[in-house]
């Protein structure tokens, strides 16, 4: 069976807020949800996207932060956890799941993550930079929480008032082709 697209939940989805749980079972269904995923996040477009994100409980992200040279970078991580994080960055960061907002962020500038992959290796790797926030951004949505958890907490509510304002008036929010989210 070939790959699918699939619904990208969004702000406020209440499965959003749910947290994902250890994957057991590494078998061919958790294959096909992970070749979903990768395709649903290139065409959304998208760098990065968490099982919660297309209603799996699963603990399982993809991101490929090189987007221009599609699949070169790809990571498929299974069970993914930050091991050690230094420093801070500061990255104007967006998300799938959060539709037409961006905000600053201040997030570890370096980490190290532990994580198995779909051929049942586990493996540990840094990232710095754009990674380093993908990572860490995607790990978020694993404990159910969204960028937006970690901005003021004005300017979240200013953005969960006009989300429900669109919702009231029956418009659709609208993904923004130019910059992808995280």
């Amino acid at each position: 069976m070939g790959s699918m697209i699939r619904e990208i939940l969004t702000y406020p989805d209440p499965r959003l807020k749910k947290a994902a749980t250890e994957v057991a079972n590494m078998d061919g269904s958790l294959a096909e949800l992970v070749e979903d995923m990768v395709q649903t996040m290139y065409a959304a477009p998208g760098i990065g996207l968490a099982a919660t994100q297309v209603g799996s409980q699963d603990r399982i992200i993809v991101i490929d932060a090189h987007p221009d040279e599609k699949g070169k970078e790809l990571l498929k991580l299974i069970n993914p956890r930050i091991t050690t994080s230094e420093g801070f960055i500061v990255w104007e960061e967006g998300c799938l799941s959060v539709v037409d907002y961006t905000a600053e962020v201040k997030r570890a500038a370096k980490v190290e993550v532990t994580a198995w992959t779909l051929d049942q290796e586990e493996i540990t790797f840094q990232a710095e930079e754009l990674l380093a926030v993908c990572l860490q951004h995607e790990l978020d949505h694993l404990t159910g929480k969204l960028f937006i958890d970690r901005i003021s907490r004005l300017k979240r509510e200013l953005y969960a008032r006009r989300v429900k304002k669109l919702i009231r008036e029956g418009r659709p929010l609208e993904r923004s082709k130019e910059s992808p989210g995280i």
